[in-house]
């Protein structure tokens, strides 16, 4: 059943995404994540989800750049992930292309941290915190120096004498239901992003973002769905067809640009039914 954007937690996309957009709360998410002090951030909003119209290609996440040109990426991941370290990858890989392609050198690409908070444990040890960086196998004091780390934060930790309290309390605070998460946590920066999540679910303005994304959603997913179905309705075309004989280049690109999926069925009928491809060219 789909929430209301009054019942959602910090845990949602949306919902952290707005949130984490103001740059104060941003900035000691990142210093109490990090362990150092931050001047300042700027959120590049041209990438977050809140503020894109278009949902397509959206990455949903939070890009963050420091006065001193390094990048931060953060992303909220409510459900469990297999392939989380290869998620990590990508978002380092388009961090170093979004500066590249700005005409950075090599040389100079900045220090660049991934940030994922998971509402579940993603390697098993119970921690509350997992940083990585690059090492060498054969002498692990020897680092490669390429000043890109990944942190995961889990909600579900054990270990809260070997990271700071309030990193526990925000961990526990994403970890809470709706009415959990209102009550009082005792620490200032949860009381911040408490009023700030009440600003945001009285605000009209993001009640509409909300539901504009949540069509936006919708539509991707009927879109990823159809695209699906027509392309196996065209691979089992040309497997029909493949046993008439061979393909005209003309057959093969006609059938592999049709993207609606009732003429795509028309011919899969056709296909099954027809004694050579000549015939099948001429009912199509």
């Amino acid at each position: 059943m789909k929430k209301t954007l009054q019942e959602l937690t910090i845990k949602n996309n949306f919902l952290f995404a707005a949130v984490m957009s103001r740059e104060d709360i941003c900035r000691q998410f990142l210093e109490m994540v990090l362990g150092f002090k931050i001047e300042r951030v700027e959120v590049d909003k041209e990438k977050s989800m809140v503020y894109n119209p278009q949902y397509k290609g959206v990455r949903l996440d939070i890009y963050v750049k420091d006065g001193k040109n390094t990048r931060y990426n953060v992303e909220m991941q409510a459900r469990s992930q297999e392939y989380i370290g290869k998620r990590a990858r990508y978002y380092h890989s388009q961090i170093d292309m979004d500066m590249l392609v700005a005409g950075y050198e090599y040389s100079e690409l900045p220090k660049a941290f991934v940030i994922f908070v998971c509402d579940f444990d993603p390697f098993g040890e119970r921690k509350y915190l997992y940083t990585f960086e690059n090492r060498c196998e054969q002498n692990l004091s020897l680092n490669m120096r390429d000043e890109r780390k990944t942190i995961f934060l889990s909600t579900v930790g054990e270990n809260p004498s070997e990271v700071p309290k309030e990193l526990v309390k925000f961990l526990q605070f994403v970890k809470a239901d709706l009415d959990e998460s209102m009550e009082d946590f005792e620490d200032d920066y949860i009381k911040k992003l408490q009023d700030t999540i009440q600003d945001i679910k009285v605000s009209r303005e993001m009640e509409r973002k909300f539901m504009t994304l949540e069509e936006l959603i919708k539509d991707e997913r009927k879109l990823a769905r159809a695209e699906g179905k027509a392309e196996g309705t065209i691979d089992c075309i040309f497997s029909l067809l493949e046993s008439l004989g061979e393909l005209p280049n003309e057959l093969i690109k006609r059938i592999s640009e049709e993207k609606n999926l009732e003429q795509l069925n028309v011919w899969h009928k056709l296909a099954a039914k027809a004694d050579s491809i000549e015939q099948f060219m001429k009912e199509m």
